[in-house]
């Protein structure tokens, strides 16, 4: 199989992977939070990173990946920023209603196609952004019902908003900067993360819940379904740095309306949620905006393939071009005359 065959098997795996470990546990933690009375949800994410640090350095271990260190403070940076920002969406789910925390969530991707074509000159052709906002249209038809506002939540959003859409952008260009894979990147970065959130956790739960999370009653039943979320959460946070470095922000983001479409189908299936003519309705336009999406990614992505050769081409031809004046005796070599090909491709989604 050729390298582009296994690089497009590979994303497609680490898809798949993402939107069944999503699904499932979304499934579990509202069990565990609807059904058994644990609302904790940001001291549950740190122990899911533990989890996945734990699990991750037995798999070291057992050598099923290398270690490679690399810039400390950027990794630091990094499990920081992004145990920060999961804790101000879970803020910002508890001081916002809903639907507003809903539009917080649509609003990633457009903040993400905006800091990365102003920092990293990424170019986001109009059928992209076309079919980006249908995705939106179709998941805010879906999923947003009441749009309540407050100063305080609006503040936490917007901070929410910035520091997921940077963590994610970081997400994919350390990977690419440091050369490391999204395993070692989510091994070095997991301790912070989890430091993170077990100090803030507990003080986040405490306001939002009014409850102890240490003085819970943990019954048998409650410990299985927290068992549970951990283990999925391992695939979940692995997926997750996959997808992203395999492909970009804007495409984890393109997945993730996508989980939200099939956890109400499932919702609606499983656990008998309420379910109306709008949402049926906004699933339908979100499925057609990713498919649009998927498709002029796989048509630009092909036009980039067979401009590549060309462009390989003229390369060679520029590299020979001194040689053969210096055989023609016609003038002296000039540094710097033939380009350098970047190390990696910033215009990631073209190729998703």
């Amino acid at each position: 199989m050729s390298e582009s065959g296994r690089f497009q098997l590979g994303t497609i795996g680490a898809l798949s992977l993402s939107v069944v470990s999503s699904v499932s546990i979304v499934i579990c933690n509202k069990a565990l939070i609807s059904t058994l009375g644990f609302h904790f949800a940001t001291t549950l994410t740190s122990w899911h990173l533990l989890v996945t640090f734990c699990s991750l350095h037995v798999a070291l271990w057992m050598k099923l990946f290398e270690h490679k260190p690399f810039d400390a403070r950027a990794v630091m940076g990094f499990g920081i920023l992004n145990g920060i920002s999961i804790g101000l969406l879970n803020l910002s789910l508890g001081f916002n209603s809903v639907g507003f925390y809903q539009m917080t969530k649509l609003a990633i991707i457009p903040c993400t196609v905006l800091l990365e074509t102003l920092f990293f000159r990424k170019i986001f052709s109009k059928t992209i952004q076309f079919s980006l906002t249908i995705l939106l249209l179709g998941v805010g038809i879906a999923t947003v019902t009441d749009l309540q506002l407050n100063a305080l939540g609006s503040i936490l959003s917007l901070l929410a908003v910035i520091t997921t859409c940077v963590a994610q952008i970081m997400t994919n260009t350390i990977q690419k900067r440091f050369k490391v894979s999204s395993t070692q990147l989510l091994y070095q970065s997991c301790p912070y993360q989890a430091l993170t959130l077990f100090i803030i956790g507990p003080f986040l739960d405490g306001l939002l819940t009014n409850q102890n999370v240490f003085a819970f009653k943990y019954t048998p039943q409650v410990l299985v379904f927290i068992v549970l979320s951990c283990l999925i959460s391992v695939s979940v946070n692995f997926s997750t740095f996959l997808v992203i470095g395999k492909t970009s922000p804007v495409t984890y983001q393109v997945l993730g309306h996508l989980k939200t479409c099939l956890v109400l189908a499932f919702g609606y299936i499983l656990l008998r949620d309420p379910f109306s003519w709008r949402n049926i309705l906004g699933i339908l336009i979100a499925l057609v905006g990713m498919i649009l999406y998927s498709y002029f990614c796989s048509v630009e992505s092909q036009q980039k393939a067979s401009e590549s050769p060309a462009q390989l081409s003229q390369a060679k031809e520029s590299e020979s071009d001194p040689l053969i004046s210096i055989e023609n005796g016609s003038g002296i070599v000039n540094d710097g005359v033939v380009p350098k090909a970047p190390v990696w491709n910033s215009d990631k989604d073209l190729r998703a």
